[in-house]
C-alpha cells in the first residue's frame, strides 16, 4: 500500500481518511466490533493487524518520500535497471523506516491482541488467563501471566528485528546492529 501510495498522491488521499479512522478508533471500541461481526476465534490477529497497519503503512510511506530526488534522477540517467534501484537507492533508505515501524508496531501488536483477548475471552488464549485472574482477584497470577506477555514479546521482537536485519543484509549489502 505504501509503495502504491507513494507514487499516488490520489491513493494517498483516498487511504488517509481509514487509515486515521483505524488510529483514532479506541481498541476496546474496534474489538467489540470485530467481535461482532467475527466471533472470537481470530479476533486477536485481527485487531493486531488492524492496529499495526497504520503505523507500517505511515512510516513505510515516509521512507518512500525520504528517498533522494537527486538520487533518482541519477538512476534516471544512468538507466538503472528497477533491481538494482530497489537495491541500491529505495530499500537502503526505507528499510531504516521499516525496522522502526516494525519494532514500534511488534510492542503494539501484542498490546492490542492480548487486549481484544480479555473482551472477546477465546479458550485457552492468555487474555482468557487474565480475565479468570481479575475475576477471581488472583493478583499473583495476574502478574505471571503479564511477565509471561513481556517476556513473549521481547522475545519475538529481538527474532523479528535479527531477522530484518539479515533480510536488509541480504538484500542491500549493508548490516545494520539489532539492538
Amino acid at each position: 500500500m505504501a509503495s502504491a501510495a507513494s507514487r499516488s498522491r490520489g491513493l494517498a488521499a483516498l487511504l488517509d481518511p481509514p487509515l486515521l479512522l483505524i488510529r483514532s478508533t479506541p481498541i476496546a471500541s474496534l474489538t467489540i466490533l470485530i467481535l461482532m461481526w467475527v466471533g472470537s476465534r481470530n479476533l486477536s490477529v485481527i485487531v493486531s493487524f488492524m492496529m499495526v497497519l497504520p503505523v507500517v503503512y505511515l512510516n513505510t510511506l515516509a521512507g518512500l518520500r525520504a528517498v533522494d530526488p537527486g538520487l533518482r534522477e541519477m538512476a534516471e540517467v544512468f538507466r538503472f535497471s528497477f533491481m538494482k534501484r530497489l537495491r541500491y537507492l529505495i530499500l537502503p533508505t526505507v528499510f531504516p523506516y521499516f525496522r522502526a515501524a516494525v519494532s514500534a508496531g511488534l510492542g503494539f501488536c501484542w498490546k492490542s491482541g492480548v487486549a481484544a483477548e480479555v473482551i472477546g475471552i477465546p479458550g485457552n488464549s492468555i487474555g482468557e488467563k487474565l480475565y479468570l485472574a481479575k475475576i477471581y482477584l488472583n493478583t499473583g497470577e495476574l502478574f505471571a501471566w503479564t511477565v509471561v506477555i513481556i517476556l513473549i514479546s521481547y522475545l519475538f521482537e529481538r527474532i523479528v528485528l535479527a531477522l530484518l536485519a539479515w533480510a536488509e543484509a541480504r538484500l542491500t549489502g549493508t548490516a545494520t546492529e539489532v539492538s
